[in-house]
C-alpha cells in the first residue's frame, strides 16, 4: 500500500508540473489549406489565427506571443473571439492593447466570442465596458466584424470574412440545441458559390450548420481544446458540460469544407489544461483553381 501511495503522489505531481507547464506556455500550429475557389497564381495567403485569449498574458504585454506572430510574419490576423473575459469587474486592456500592437502591424479581422457578446447584449449587468471594448479596437484599426463581412480580392481571386454571432441560448449548459441555416441567413444573408467564404464564428459544435450554409473554411474556438485531451484523439468536455466533443481542436473536414478549432490561448475559471497545449494557428491558404 505504501509503494502504491508513492506511485500515485509521483503521478499525481508529473500531472500538476504537466498542467503547470501547459498553462504558462503556447505553440505555433501549422495547417494547410487548399481550395479550388483560389486561383493556384495566387501564391500563398499565410493567416495568423488566435482565438480565446481571455485576458491572458504571455510576458509583458504579451511580448512572447507577439514576437512568435511576427516571426511567421502573415499577411494577416484573424480572431474567433473570447480575447477578454466577459466580467464586469474584470477589465479589457490586455486584450485591447495585444490586438492593437497586432493591428499596427497587420490587418486584424475579429470576430466576438460568447464573453464579450454577452457584454454587449447586457448592458445592465456590464455597463459600457463592451462599448469601450469596442471604441479601443476600432481606434487601433480593427476590422470588427458584427454579423457582418469584408469582401477581399487575392490576385483576383473573391474571398469573403465574415463575423458571425449566433444566439446566447446556444452557449447554456447541457445545450444541444442545433443551429439552423437561417438563424446564419438573417444575420450575414446567403453565401456565394463563386467567393471563398471565411466564417468566422466562436462556437464549433455548429460546424455542419455553418458548412451547408456555404462556409468554406470556418475559424472556430470557444472549447479550449476540451481542457484535458485524451492524447491524439480528442477532447474530454466542453463550457457546456458535454462530454467528448467532436470539434473540439484541430482541422477537420466537413463534407468538402473544413473547419479548424483553436484550442485557444487562455484560461478563466477553471484554470486547467493537460495534453492541451494552448495555441497560435497559422493557416498557408492556397489555390488550386
Amino acid at each position: 500500500m505504501k509503494n502504491l501511495l508513492i506511485v500515485l503522489g509521483i503521478i499525481f505531481l508529473l500531472i500538476l508540473i504537466e498542467i503547470i507547464r501547459e498553462i504558462t506556455t503556447f505553440k505555433v500550429t501549422h495547417y494547410e489549406i487548399v481550395s479550388g475557389k483560389l486561383k493556384k497564381n495566387m501564391g500563398e495567403k499565410k493567416i495568423a489565427f488566435i482565438s480565446d485569449l481571455h485576458n491572458y498574458s504571455y510576458g509583458k504585454d504579451n511580448g512572447k506571443l507577439l514576437k512568435a506572430i511576427e516571426r511567421e510574419e502573415p499577411d494577416m490576423i484573424l480572431s474567433a473571439g473570447d480575447l477578454l473575459v466577459g466580467d464586469k469587474n474584470k477589465s479589457s486592456e490586455t486584450a485591447e492593447k495585444f490586438v492593437a500592437s497586432l493591428a499596427s502591424e497587420f490587418p486584424v479581422y475579429c470576430a466576438n466570442g460568447n464573453h464579450e457578446q454577452r457584454m454587449k447584449e447586457k448592458p445592465a449587468t456590464y455597463g459600457e465596458k463592451y462599448i469601450q471594448y469596442k471604441k479601443e479596437l476600432l481606434k487601433a484599426g480593427v476590422h470588427l466584424l458584427e454579423n457582418d463581412s469584408v469582401l477581399l480580392d487575392w490576385a483576383g481571386s473573391k474571398v469573403r470574412i465574415s463575423g458571425l454571432e449566433i444566439p446566447l441560448r446556444y452557449y447554456g449548459k447541457f445545450t444541444k440545441e442545433k443551429l439552423k441555416i437561417d438563424e446564419i441567413e438573417s444575420r450575414l444573408g446567403k453565401a456565394d458559390e463563386d467567393i471563398f467564404e471565411i466564417l468566422l464564428s466562436h462556437n464549433p459544435v455548429h460546424a455542419e450548420t455553418y458548412a451547408k450554409w456555404g462556409a468554406d473554411l470556418t475559424l472556430s474556438g470557444h472549447l479550449h481544446g476540451g481542457m484535458v485531451r485524451i492524447p491524439f484523439k480528442r477532447g474530454v468536455i466542453t463550457p457546456q458540460a458535454c462530454l467528448f466533443p467532436k470539434y473540439s481542436g484541430g482541422i477537420y473536414d466537413v463534407g468538402k469544407k473544413k473547419i479548424v478549432v483553436s484550442k485557444g490561448l487562455g484560461v478563466h475559471t477553471i484554470p486547467i489544461r493537460l495534453f492541451d497545449e494552448a495555441e497560435v494557428i497559422i493557416l498557408h491558404v492556397k489555390g488550386k483553381g
